[in-house]
């Protein structure tokens, strides 16, 4: 499996094309997941018989992604030493987080000189999520809007959110364009962990350390630039031990 060397030139993908540079956001402490995680990273607790990285990794590979940048921190060198042995066919680059965690915007930050595409793909590795009959990724490549959007959040509705007990994330217009649930209420769509985002989202003033992407949406969103596509297959929130079964359970494989 090749490393990274040095940033490509930038080019922006041609329109409908699957972004070929993924962030694969792998570098959480795993609390809820305890104590699964207290012997290994989470993304490498198996759902399905398969770490959820190797989910995530088959979902990019199929859908042509070449490169996948992955931030580490909680156990790392185990981490690492997973994608070395066993990630085929999509070169890997390490975005090293061992001193510090940055959280998910900051992650993003740190991680920008090892990103060669614009717009690409960034993906919370312990998501879980079954194609429908489109690619979840393609889907995504082909509502994407370079002129209208920083960023383009895959979204479930929350009625078909798999073992998720939260009230929902995002009002959705008929545009496609997203505002927040407010505080106490309910909103009907689920962010699945899944966004193509243009480098225009990380411009400006950023903090130094660790942020949320939150930060970033909510920019986006005052905006009018932060977008939503449904997902048309199966979604789990596999936060939690007890989640696992359940997943495993609508899915067959318990």
């Amino acid at each position: 499996m090749s490393r990274y060397r040095r940033p490509l030139s930038l080019r922006p993908a041609p329109a409908g094309q699957v972004p070929q540079t993924a962030m694969v956001l792998a570098a959480g402490l795993g609390k809820r997941m305890r104590p699964l995680t207290a012997t290994r990273p989470k993304p490498l607790v198996e759902v399905a018989g398969k770490p959820l990285i190797d989910h995530c990794m088959d979902r990019l590979r199929a859908a042509g992604v070449k490169k996948a940048v992955v931030n580490v921190h909680y156990l790392a060198d185990a981490l690492e030493a997973h994608l070395r042995n066993r990630v085929q066919d999509i070169e890997i680059a390490i975005s090293d987080e061992r001193e510090r965690l940055l959280e998910t915007g900051g992650g993003l930050v740190h991680a920008l000189p090892l990103i060669d595409a614009d717009p690409f793909l960034v993906v919370n590795s312990d998501n879980l999520w079954i194609d429908g009959p489109v690619d979840a990724l393609r889907l995504l490549a082909s509502a994407w809007d370079e002129a209208r959007m920083d960023a383009l959040l895959l979204l479930v509705p929350l009625a078909r959110a798999h073992c998720h007990a939260g009230q929902g994330d995002f009002h959705m217009n008929a545009a496609g364009a997203l505002r927040r649930r407010k505080p106490g209420g309910m909103a009907p769509f689920v962010y699945t962990g899944v966004q193509i985002v243009s480098k225009r989202l990380l411009a400006g003033e950023v903090p130094a350390g660790p942020f949320s992407t939150n930060l970033l949406w909510d920019r986006a969103i005052e905006a009018g630039r932060l977008f939503g596509a449904v997902h048309q297959g199966l979604w789990f929130d596999v936060g939690a031990p007890p989640n696992i079964r359940a997943a495993e359970e609508i899915l067959g494989t318990a």
